[in-house]
C-alpha cells in the first residue's frame, strides 16, 4: 500500500480502480529525412492541422451546445495557436535546417515555447503553456495517425488519475462514470477543481508524481476531506474506509436534509449563508446547497481563462447568465483581483519583486482605466437581470475606495448617454483584507453599503506569513489574537454605521471557525457551497449567548497555540464530527 498526500480540491471519499489518462505517453519518432522529402513533410503537415482545426471546432460546437458560449471561448486561442504563422515559420526553418521528421520538429519546436513558458513565475503563461501542448498533441497525434484516448468513451466507473486536465477534457468525460479525479498538478482554484466542486466529483490534485505510482486497474481510496490517496490499501485501510464512507453518505444525507431549513441560531439570529463561485457552471452547486445568494463572484477567473480581460461581451454574457441562474437572489461580484500569483497580460509583463504587496487588485484597476470600465460597464448591463451587489477588493483606505466610486459613477453617466439600462440601485461595499481597511473601516463604513471580510489576504497581512510558503505555513493561524481583533473592529464599525457586514474567506466556511464569527457578529457567511450544510448544522445548534461566551474566553487569551487548543477540544466535544 502507498499513501500519497495532496490538495483537497472537492470533498468526499471514493473507493474505485484507477484509470491512467496520460496523453504525454505516448512516444514521438524520430528519424532523418533527405532534402527531397521536406515537401511532402510540409504537406502531412498541413493536413494534421486542418485535421486539428477542424477537431477543435466540432469540439467548441460540443462544448457551446452542452454548456456554454463563453465556455467554449478557450478553444479560440487553440484554433489560434494551430494557424500562428511565427509558429508555422519556426516549424519550416527548423525543419529545412535539421532535416528531421516533422513530428519531431513539431514537438521541439513546442516543447522549446513551453520551457520558457514553464520558468515564468505567473500563473497566466504557465497555463498557456497548457494550451500550446495540448495544440502540440492534437497535431501530432494527426500525423501520427493516432487516436486520442477520451474521457467521455468511458464506460465503467473510475477514478481518472493523471498528469493533469484541459477544460476540455473535464467538461467533457462522462461524469457518471468519473467516480472521483487524482492529479500531479493544480489547486483549489484550477479549472479542474471548480468544475470537480460543481459535479460532485471528489478530486485530489498537486500530488506531484502520482501518475507514476498507479496503474490501470490499480485499487484507489480519495478521502477528499483530508486530501489523502491510497494506491492499492491493505484490507485493513479498505475495511476502515468503506466504514467512513457510509458514515459521510449518512452525514451528507441529514446535512442535506437541512436544505429547506433556515440558518437560524437557537436564539433567533438568522445568518446569511452564501456561496462563492469563479465560474457560472457551478450554479447547479450554489443551488443543491440552498445557498441564499452568491457573496463572492470571482471575476477575475472569467478573464484569466479567456485571456480577454478587454472583451465587454464576454463578461456581460458570463454576468447576465449567472444573475439569470439565481432567480433573484442577490449576487456580489467582485471586480477584478488580479495580480499576486493571478496574472492576465497587462501584469504578467511586469517583474515585481513582491506581487502580493505589488500593482494588484484595485491598485491595478485604478491604473488601467480601461480594463476597469470595460468590467463595470458589463456588469451595469448585467444588472436588470438580477440582484447585483458590486465589491472592490483590496481596499487599502478611503481614498481608494472614492476614486474607484468616481469611476463607476462616470461609467454610469456613459451609460445613461449612451441609453443603456441598468439598475437604479446597486449596492457598492468593500473587501477588508487589509490591515490599514480594519482600523479605519469606521472611515470607510461611512462611504460603503456593505463589507465583506477577506481573510485569506487579511491573516497573511496582519502576521507577515505568506501563506504558499511551506516554510512557514503552521504560522498561518485564523484565530490569532491580532486576527480576531482586526474582525471584531471591523464588524463593530460596520455595525455602527448601520451596515451590513460578511465574511467570504476560508474561514467562512472552516467548521472551527463558525461558532467564534456568530460570536463576533459576522451578519453573513459565504463559502464552498459543500460547506453550506455543515455551517448551517453548527449555526442551528447553538446560541448567540452561548458564542459571545465562547469567544469572551478566547479574547482573554493571550497565544494563538492556547486559542487553536481550547477552540478544538470545545468544538470536538460539543460538535462530534468536526475534528473526529
Amino acid at each position: 500500500m502507498k499513501e500519497f498526500h495532496g490538495i483537497s480540491a472537492s470533498p468526499g471519499i471514493v473507493i474505485s480502480k484507477a484509470f491512467l489518462y496520460n496523453e504525454e505517453s505516448f512516444s514521438v519518432p524520430r528519424y532523418s529525412i533527405e532534402p527531397g522529402d521536406t515537401e511532402g513533410e510540409l504537406i502531412r503537415y498541413h493536413k494534421a492541422i486542418q485535421a486539428a482545426s477542424d477537431e477543435l471546432s466540432d469540439l467548441k460546437k460540443k462544448i457551446t451546445r452542452e454548456y456554454s458560449q463563453e465556455e467554449a471561448r478557450f478553444l479560440d486561442s487553440h484554433i489560434l495557436m494551430l494557424h500562428d504563422p511565427m509558429f508555422k515559420d519556426q516549424v519550416f526553418e527548423k525543419l529545412e535546417k535539421e532535416l528531421i521528421n516533422i513530428e519531431w520538429i513539431v514537438q521541439s519546436v513546442i516543447q522549446d515555447y513551453v520551457e520558457k513558458l514553464n520558468n515564468s513565475r505567473d500563473v497566466y503563461l504557465k497555463e498557456r503553456s497548457m494550451d500550446m501542448d495540448d495544440v502540440s498533441k492534437r497535431i501530432i497525434s494527426n500525423l501520427l495517425m493516432r487516436k486520442r484516448k477520451s474521457l467521455a468513451d468511458l464506460e465503467m466507473e473510475v477514478i481518472v488519475v493523471t498528469p493533469d486536465l484541459l477544460p476540455s477534457d473535464t467538461l467533457l468525460m462522462n461524469k457518471w462514470m468519473v467516480k472521483g479525479i487524482v492529479m500531479d498538478a493544480g489547486g483549489r482554484t484550477s479549472h479542474t477543481a471548480i468544475l470537480a466542486r460543481s459535479f460532485g466529483i471528489p478530486a485530489i490534485l498537486g500530488l506531484r508524481h502520482i501518475t507514476g505510482e498507479v496503474r490501470d486497474g490499480d485499487v484507489l481510496i480519495i478521502d477528499g476531506l483530508k486530501g489523502i490517496v491510497f494506491v492499492n490499501p491493505d484490507e485493513e485501510t479498505l475495511k476502515r474506509y468503506k466504514k467512513k464512507k457510509q458514515e459521510y453518505l449518512k452525514r451528507e444525507s441529514e446535512l442535506f436534509n437541512l436544505g429547506n431549513l433556515p440558518s437560524e441560531t437557537r436564539d433567533g439570529k438568522l445568518i446569511s449563508l452564501k456561496a462563492n463561485i469563479e465560474v457560472a457552471e457551478e450554479l447547479d452547486s450554489v443551488h443543491a446547497y440552498n445557498a441564499a445568494g452568491i457573496g463572492l463572484f470571482r471575476s477575475e477567473f472569467l478573464v484569466m481563462q479567456s485571456g480577454q480581460e478587454k472583451d465587454e461581451e464576454l463578461q456581460f454574457s458570463a454576468y447576465k447568465k449567472v444573475l439569470e441562474g439565481m432567480n433573484g437572489l442577490p449576487v456580489t461580484i467582485r471586480t477584478l483581483d488580479v495580480g499576486g500569483d493571478k496574472l492576465i497580460n497587462e501584469i504578467a509583463q511586469k517583474n515585481e519583486k513582491n506581487p502580493l504587496l505589488g500593482w494588484r487588485a484595485i491598485r491595478f484597476c485604478l491604473e488601467s482605466i480601461d480594463i476597469f470600465k470595460i468590467q463595470l460597464r458589463a456588469i451595469l448591463r448585467a444588472s436588470v437581470f438580477g440582484s447585483v451587489k458590486i465589491m472592490f477588493p483590496m481596499i487599502s483606505g478611503i481614498e481608494e475606495f472614492e476614486k474607484a466610486l468616481k469611476v463607476l459613477k462616470s461609467v454610469k453617466k456613459e451609460l445613461t448617454a449612451e441609453g443603456i439600462a441598468f439598475a437604479d440601485e446597486i449596492p457598492v461595499g468593500c473587501m477588508i483584507e487589509v490591515p490599514s481597511a480594519a482600523l479605519t473601516s469606521d472611515i470607510l463604513a461611512r462611504k460603503a453599503d456593505f463589507f465583506s471580510i477577506g481573510t485569506n489576504d487579511l491573516i497573511q497581512y496582519t502576521i507577515a506569513v505568506d501563506r504558499g510558503n511551506e516554510k512557514i505555513t503552521s504560522m498561518y493561524e485564523p484565530f490569532h489574537p491580532a486576527v480576531l481583533r482586526l474582525i471584531r473592529i471591523v464588524v463593530e464599525n460596520a455595525h455602527n454605521a448601520g451596515i451590513p457586514v460578511g465574511m467570504c474567506g476560508e474561514m467562512a466556511g472552516d467548521p472551527l471557525a463558525a461558532v467564534i464569527l456568530l460570536g463576533l457578529g459576522l451578519d453573513e457567511l459565504s463559502m464552498s457551497a459543500f460547506s453550506i450544510p455543515e455551517i448551517k448544522r453548527i449555526i442551528r445548534s447553538t446560541t448567540i449567548l452561548e458564542s459571545e461566551e465562547f469567544l469572551g474566553t478566547l479574547m482573554d487569551m493571550k497565544s494563538f497555540i492556547d486559542i487553536d487548543r481550547y477552540v478544538r477540544e470545545w468544538m470536538e466535544e460539543k460538535f462530534e464530527f468536526i475534528t473526529g
